[in-house]
């Protein structure tokens, strides 16, 4: 009657030692799942990377992530190429094309130009209306410190000022030779623009890093004709200093004087 307990009892033991035997070679050897578990969980750790992230690179979101998050419509990754080429384009159905697909609206191209920065560039009106509502940035600063808006005073596009104004564009900035937009726009006898956005905060007496105000660029790089000439009739009447004078010591008066630009002359005499 003792041998069959005896008997179970060793089975028992035989059995005992076969699963040890078992877990022993399992931890040995870990199966692939084991193994990639953590690993992919430590790299999340480490990866500021989302799986949103995952999905906008054309990455695929690791099987960790719960069904909510994966989800979630990916960009397609063409969809930025395809925002930059439309709005230089100014194919405004392309654009919103894009938008839809899910193309980041600050997607810049290689020189760090923005949609909304190639579409100012090009003066495409309701392309940059279409990305300023999407929230496209005014301020975007490209490879060459240049802005959406700091082009503005190089196009000369009232109606482009217009769109951006409302989007309320840092007009401090500076491009690449330390002016704000209104000196470019001086420079070049943009007339409507400069009547424009003189009515802004901006500051007519801004110094670039040549030593001009927009007056003075406008003297010295003007031709002394008719839009020049009311360039500095309207920075005059919007608060213009004839008496600052360039690195040499050269007032806007002087230049006019030694251009021969005779009616600047009066002009700029007549203000004192």
């Amino acid at each position: 009657m003792r041998a069959r307990p005896a008997a179970v009892t060793a089975a028992a033991l035989v059995a005992l030692a076969v699963l040890l035997g078992a877990c022993t070679a399992n931890r040995a050897t870990p199966t692939t799942g084991a193994a990639s578990a953590p690993a992919t969980s430590d790299q999340e750790s480490r990866n500021p990377m989302s799986a949103n992230d995952s999905a906008a690179t054309g990455a695929s979101p690791a099987a960790g992530h719960n069904s909510a998050r994966s989800a979630r419509p990916s960009a397609d990754p063409s969809a930025g190429q395809a925002l930059l080429a439309a709005a230089a384009a100014g194919d405004l159905a392309g654009v919103r094309a894009a938008l839809q697909a899910g193309a980041p609206v600050e997607t810049t191209d290689q020189r760090g130009r923005t949609a909304l920065l190639l579409a100012v560039t090009n003066d495409h009106v309701e392309v940059a209306k279409a990305l300023v509502a999407a929230g496209a940035s005014p301020d975007a600063v490209d490879d060459q410190q240049d802005t959406p808006w700091l082009v503005t005073g190089v196009t000369g596009s009232v109606a482009m000022a217009e769109v951006l104004l409302p989007a309320n564009p840092d007009l401090t900035l500076r491009n690449r030779y330390g002016g704000v937009s209104i000196i470019p726009a001086s420079e070049r006898g943009h007339v409507d623009y400069l009547r424009r956005v003189v009515q802004t905060d901006i500051d007519v007496n801004h110094v670039n890093d040549l030593g001009w105000t927009a007056l003075l660029e406008a003297v010295i790089l003007g031709d002394g004709g008719p839009e020049h000439q009311q360039i500095v009739q309207i920075l005059l009447g919007a608060g213009a200093d004839p008496a600052i004078a360039d690195r040499d010591g050269t007032t806007a008066l002087q230049h006019a004087r030694s251009s021969g630009y005779t009616e600047i002359v009066r002009i700029l005499e007549a203000a004192g």
